[in-house]
């Protein structure tokens, strides 16, 4: 004889599998670790502080 089961229940196992393979697939396509982000952040910083230390000052500017 067959197993009974809750059709509900298997209906939200499978939508709750799919999500979650859709969201692996996401977070390989879209995703960076959070290494990854703050890495890139150090770096633009470091980029606009030697953009700023390179600028010239105008005459009329008050110096620090």
């Amino acid at each position: 004889m067959a197993e009974i089961v809750n059709l509900r229940r298997v209906r939200k196992a499978k939508a709750r599998a799919d999500a979650a393979q859709k969201a692996a697939e996401n977070r390989t396509h879209f995703g960076r670790s959070k290494a990854e982000r703050e890495n890139a952040k150090a770096n633009t910083a470091l980029e606009e502080h030697r953009l700023d230390s390179h600028k010239r000052r105008s005459c009329d500017e008050p110096e620090d």
